[in-house]
């Protein structure tokens, strides 16, 4: 198959976006598969655009044998209303022309990944323009989440928000899911059964493993004892994640010497936490920023346990963070504070402990019991370990989602 691959963020940037693209990409190259990616140029989470990037509608270079197209859009790191409407409209509107005029020759499929929900507007225009069948991936329910979260309040911007979502949801052949709480909730509204496909994240468990030998080698370089427990959190610092948790519950544990924070990451948030750290004089807890994904399975090896936080939201009930099978794949055990599907896999896995979000008592109170019980984090660090290898293999999902993509080709 050629496949037209359309996801607004891509690598170099981190994140689990970024990182579900790409090994799907990745691996249908290896499958035997032609990708055309169209992207963003980097610049995700800080707004920034790197110098080497700058001055440039468009660059096109491959990367893992996929053909990588990346368009300009206009990014800013203050991140308000208009800038991100700014940042969404102009990617849509690139990639959209990307699609028709650069990605050249006949493609069989178009997988186009939201959110960012406009990402769906470029896919709809190229797929009726140039008549190519096309399969939405919804990662997010957007502008449902976007609304929970505060971030898009306009009565009209929302109405126009739903009705694209509406229209990438009919013209779709397939409509790929990654929760069970967002099929259950699009078939709720009346979508078939045959058309909303559950194919959910997962670990690369090839490249994410315990890698004792470097452990000490990592905490030495940054400055934390061998001796000490450290629970790590790695991702981006958004509103979502509510890290302001994690700060609480290290100044509730600032008087345990025997107990070490770790945040990496970057985001809109980071400023923040680090301003609050510093008002508690926090000794406990370091500030790391955002790392290569080659670098997390050593970061998440020099961890005891991995932190996965989401805000106390009905929303994200229906969550499940690809981090929480990057953690296990490193056998690490987790402390989940997230409620709903993700506690019911982590629950069948036995990999970690269940910690009310937005509860920084709570999430001490975990801390310190698996602290005191290496044994146990050991044998639960197995357990996730077993429980991915078995249930979310990236190579497999991808292989999984080539087949329904095949399907969707061979119907034309």
């Amino acid at each position: 198959m050629r496949i037209l691959y359309l996801s607004q963020y891509f690598p170099p940037e981190a994140g689990a976006t970024q990182t579900r693209a790409h090994e799907m990409a990745r691996n249908w190259v290896r499958l035997g598969h032609a990708v055309t990616m169209i992207g963003e140029v980097p610049n995700h989470p800080s707004g920034i655009i790197p110098t080497e990037y700058r001055g440039k509608l468009w660059e096109r270079k491959p990367l893992d044998g996929i053909d990588v197209i990346r368009v300009w859009v206009k990014a800013s790191p203050v991140k308000n209303f208009r800038n991100r409407m700014l940042f969404y409209l102009t990617f849509m509107v690139n990639a959209a022309l990307a699609g028709l005029f650069l990605a050249r020759g006949k493609f069989d499929l178009i997988y186009a990944s939201s959110p960012p929900l406009f990402v769906g507007g470029a896919a709809l225009a190229i797929s009726f323009l140039r008549r190519i069948p096309l399969v939405f991936e919804v990662r997010d329910l957007w502008p449902e989440s976007a609304v929970a979260l505060g971030e898009l309040s306009s009565p009209k911007a929302v109405a126009l928000a739903t009705k694209l979502e509406v229209a990438c949801y009919r013209r779709a052949r397939k409509i790929i899911v990654v929760t069970e709480g967002i099929q259950d909730k699009l078939l709720a509204r009346g979508y078939p059964a045959d058309k909303v496909i559950l194919v959910p994240n997962g670990a690369n468990i090839a490249m994410f493993r315990f890698d004792p030998g470097k452990r000490a080698q990592t905490r030495a370089e940054w400055g934390i004892a061998e001796e000490k427990f450290v629970a790590i959190y790695a991702g981006i610092h958004g509103v979502a994640q509510g890290l302001e948790t994690l700060v609480e519950a290290a100044r509730r544990l600032q008087s345990e010497a025997g107990i070490h924070f770790l945040l990496v990451g970057e985001g809109p948030k980071k400023a923040e936490i680090a301003a609050l750290v510093a008002e508690y004089g926090l000794t406990n807890v370091t500030l790391m920023p955002e790392q290569p994904r080659e670098a997390m399975p050593t970061l998440l090896s020099a961890a005891d346990a991995a932190i996965i936080p989401l805000k106390k939201l009905d929303l994200f009930k229906g969550a499940l963070p690809s981090k929480l099978f990057d953690a296990w794949a490193c056998e690490r055990p987790v402390l989940l504070s997230v409620d709903g599907e993700a506690r019911k896999v982590m629950e069948a896995a036995q990999g970690g402990l269940f910690v009310p979000p937005e509860d920084p008592a709570a999430l001490a109170e975990a801390i310190l019991s698996l602290e005191a019980d290496p044994d146990l984090r050991a044998e639960m660090g197995r357990r996730g370990r077993a429980f991915t290898e078995q249930n979310y293999s990236r190579q497999a999902l991808a292989e999984r989602l080539a087949g329904i993509l095949d399907s969707v080709s061979s119907e034309q």
